[in-house]
């Protein structure tokens, strides 16, 4: 089960097979930790194949699901392939797609090398559509197919330090739009999420220490941090039925930051 009580029947997601690349830490663990608590199978692969291992046998014991790991970089497009096939053989089929590997650090412009700009935007945005051409002779010959992006909202407005992450979650946007359009005649939704701040993460507390946690909390009109679980559900919605006339859609769910004022009191 989620964090306190899902909203979600516990079987909304029975007979659904979702690959989830970055699954082994963070938000993307906490949809695969989701999917499995309401019935679905997963496969989780990030680079580290001891924790992607790991991972999967905590999350298959936590919630009685069926959990595998397969290591893999998103930057490896036959190293995708090959997750893919993993995926199918364990399986049976593969319906839904998670792309939540990335990258991150703060740096200036100025200070920010070709390869740090070129690495992030080869994990963020390469890494989406390496995962989505990989998959996709799975999803559509399953029928329902999804594959659900993860975003964000750097670029949505001018964010210092993270032009490297904002130019590549604004290709992530377009990937997600254009994908809904090409491949939505072949019975593929495709939709992404773009969370806020969410506190629970290593990556929120390690870009935004101390006092500026609090402080940009503050600006949030709902005065708060998201939680992994709240992105979580959000997940769920999008890949169970309710959703199935969804797509190329990206859903903020950051507490109403992306529309407010910096500042705002």
């Amino acid at each position: 089960m989620l964090s306190g009580m899902s909203v979600f029947r516990e079987d909304i997601l029975e007979g659904h097979v979702a690959l989830i690349t970055g699954g082994g830490t963070g938000i993307c663990r906490g949809i695969a930790r989701a999917y499995l608590a309401h019935g679905a199978k997963v496969c989780i692969t990030s680079r580290r194949r001891e924790l992607i291992e790991t991972v999967a046998a905590e999350l298959s014991a936590e919630t009685g699901g069926e959990a595998i790991g397969v290591a893999a970089d998103v930057r490896d497009p036959e190293a995708l392939v090959a997750v893919v096939d993993a995926t199918m053989e364990r399986f049976g089929k593969l319906d839904t797609l998670v792309n939540g590997a990335a990258g991150n650090f703060l740096a200036p412009a100025v200070g920010l090398s070709s390869k740090g700009f070129r690495t992030v935007v080869d994990i963020d945005l390469c890494g989406t559509f390496n995962a989505a051409k990989a998959a996709f002779a799975a999803i559509e010959g399953a029928g329902d197919g999804l594959i659900l992006n993860i975003s964000a909202t750097l670029h949505y407005h001018g964010t210092p330090l993270q032009i490297h992450a904002s130019a590549a979650k604004a290709g992530v946007d377009a990937v997600t739009r254009n994908l809904a359009v090409e491949w939505g005649p072949l019975g593929i939704r495709v939709n992404a999420i773009a969370p806020g701040p969410i506190g629970d993460t290593e990556g929120m507390k390690r870009l935004t220490p101390g006092e500026l946690a609090a402080k940009l909390a503050g600006q949030i009109p709902l005065r708060r941090f998201g939680t992994i679980d709240e992105i979580a559900q959000m997940a769920v919605f999008l890949r169970s039925r309710a959703a199935s006339y969804v797509t190329g859609s990206i859903f903020v769910v950051d507490g109403g930051q992306s529309v407010t004022t910096v500042g705002f009191t």
